[in-house]
């Protein structure tokens, strides 16, 4: 019961965030429906997706937020973002591909990320990583895009 309110309240906030995140444009032209799902792979290999409503610490949980475009008109250049929640780790898989991440919530590149540590190029450890954004070139009208990103709860 206590982790699924702690999910609950998890959820809400990033919907919040997510939405705060968003242009003005994407907020009055996008819908957002976020779901988290805890992912199981089954005796064959293959992933199983369930509700996270009661997931522990060390289970493995993705996020995916479906953005539909509501407006009569396509939309074109409109970047969303998706915290990673506290007491999440980031597996450091996402979909699309092309998301790019950050560490300040300010600053997003590309992943990996990378910094100078002692004179060397290093990779930022994934449990550093704050958020995610992609960038949604095209939608059409009546159209939606999923992004998601995985985590291991801490």
């Amino acid at each position: 019961m206590k982790s699924r309110l702690y999910l609950k309240k998890l959820i809400t906030t990033m919907m919040v965030s997510a939405a705060l995140f968003s242009s003005a444009q994407a907020t009055d032209a996008l819908k957002m429906e976020l779901q988290a799902n805890k992912i199981i792979k089954t005796a064959d290999g293959k992933l199983s997706y369930i509700t996270a409503s009661n997931a522990q610490k060390g289970e493995t949980v993705q996020y995916r937020a479906t953005y539909t475009n509501v407006i009569d008109q396509p939309i074109s250049d409109v970047a969303v973002t998706l915290p990673i929640p506290a007491n999440m780790i980031f597996t450091g898989e996402a979909q699309p591909k092309s998301a790019q991440a950050t560490i300040d919530g300010k600053n997003y590149a590309d992943m990996p990320l990378m910094r100078r540590v002692d004179g060397k190029v290093v990779k930022v450890p994934l449990a550093e990583y704050k958020a995610l954004r992609w960038n949604i070139k095209w939608l059409p009208a009546n159209k939606l895009a999923d992004v998601s990103l995985n985590t291991i709860i801490n």
